[in-house]
């Protein structure tokens, strides 16, 4: 089996995802956009993982191999390839689906509590209300036709969904091991700007403790869309 993913910035890579997946026994390719890299065939990927990033679904002058991974991401899921996008990830899929990306009201930066609502607990029965899990997004998206929502937060009403067993979208970082959540302060520390749902970086770093429990909620949801592949 194989997982392809592709990564926008240096330091948003698959992380607790790629632990899971070697455990699994998946090869692990990467896509580095932002390298200058190009995307696999088709035929050479199982699953493809698309993660975070700072830029805009929308910023194709800036960036534009945006033009050819939303190809690709259209026909992976055209072809039946299991899909799982983090953050920009996130927005990626649900574009790829026919669901609208766009600012969100809010910037969400930080530690805050997700409620997963009873779509989530009918996948996943052992789930909690609410998680606390790491944002770092300023966009949302809509719903995509034929997708289940399966969180939301006060900031955000869009916050993960599936669609058909063969996609799984999260807005938030579920997959961050604690090195890593000190890699996007210390990148990302100009946008640490007070405000309703954007914490300092202290609050940041002091609450790296959640990421093992989110390790553990990350595994169950891909065990979940692991049969079938």
């Amino acid at each position: 089996m194989k997982l392809h993913v592709f990564q926008h910035i240096e330091h948003e890579g698959p992380s607790q995802i790629a632990t899971w997946a070697r455990r699994k026994g998946f090869e692990i390719n990467t896509t580095r956009w932002f390298a200058g890299e190009t995307e696999p065939a088709l035929d050479e990927i199982d699953w493809l993982v698309v993660m975070g990033g700072f830029m805009n679904i929308y910023e194709h002058r800036n960036h534009p191999w945006l033009v050819r991974e939303k190809r690709f991401l259209e026909s992976a899921i055209h072809a039946g390839k299991k899909v799982l996008g983090i953050c920009l990830g996130a927005q990626l899929i649900a574009d790829a689906l026919g669901g609208k990306v766009y600012q969100n009201p809010e910037k969400e930066i930080g530690w805050f509590p997700i409620q997963w609502l009873p779509s989530a607990r009918q996948i996943l029965p052992g789930l909690p209300e609410s998680s606390r899990v790491l944002h770092w997004h300023g966009d949302t998206f809509d719903l995509p036709p034929g997708a289940h929502l399966l969180a939301e937060s006060p900031a955000c009403r869009n916050q993960a969904f599936t669609w058909k067993k063969q996609a799984l979208a999260f807005q938030f970082h579920i997959e961050v091991a604690p090195d890593v959540v000190a890699e996007f302060s210390d990148f990302d520390r100009a946008e640490l700007v007070p405000a309703r749902y954007v914490q300092s970086e202290a609050e940041i770093l002091a609450g790296v403790y959640q990421c093992g429990p989110n390790m553990a909620l990350l595994q169950s949801w891909l065990d979940w869309l692991y049969p079938g592949v």
